[in-house]
């Protein structure tokens, strides 16, 4: 079943799960760091759609604010998924000072890191 352009669904095929592809945003792609988040990135062919991976480390704290902190990121790439310019593969790379943030901040963080990377569409 084709997806719309427009739907805000994640599926598994806009996710990225291969170590290898993940290797490969962080040594051929570019990175920008913002506030809670460190985003690699690489662009893909125009007919692929945009990927994300996510990286939560221990250091973060224990489970149950890792996988809080992997929630609030894939849901601002849910979000935003159609805002991209060109496709790409992006990884996005939790800091510390996602713990207690709301998906609000998390948001500006993301958008403030896609618009340093020049990576958003332009506003008509």
């Amino acid at each position: 079943m084709p997806e719309e352009s427009g739907r805000l669904r994640l599926t598994q095929s806009r996710r990225i799960k291969l170590g290898r592809d993940f290797a490969r945003a962080r040594a051929e792609g570019q990175r920008v760091v913002v506030g809670c988040l460190i985003a690699n990135w690489v662009p893909l062919s125009s007919d692929s759609p945009s990927r994300v991976g996510l990286i939560t480390s221990r250091k973060i704290g224990g489970a149950v604010a890792r996988a809080r902190a992997r929630r609030l990121l894939r849901e601002t790439f849910r979000l935003h998924q159609h805002d991209f310019e060109r496709p790409i593969d992006l990884v996005l790379i939790a800091r510390n000072s996602i713990v207690g943030k709301k998906l609000a901040g998390v948001e500006v963080d993301f958008l403030e890191a896609m618009r340093r990377a020049r990576l958003l569409k332009k506003p008509k």
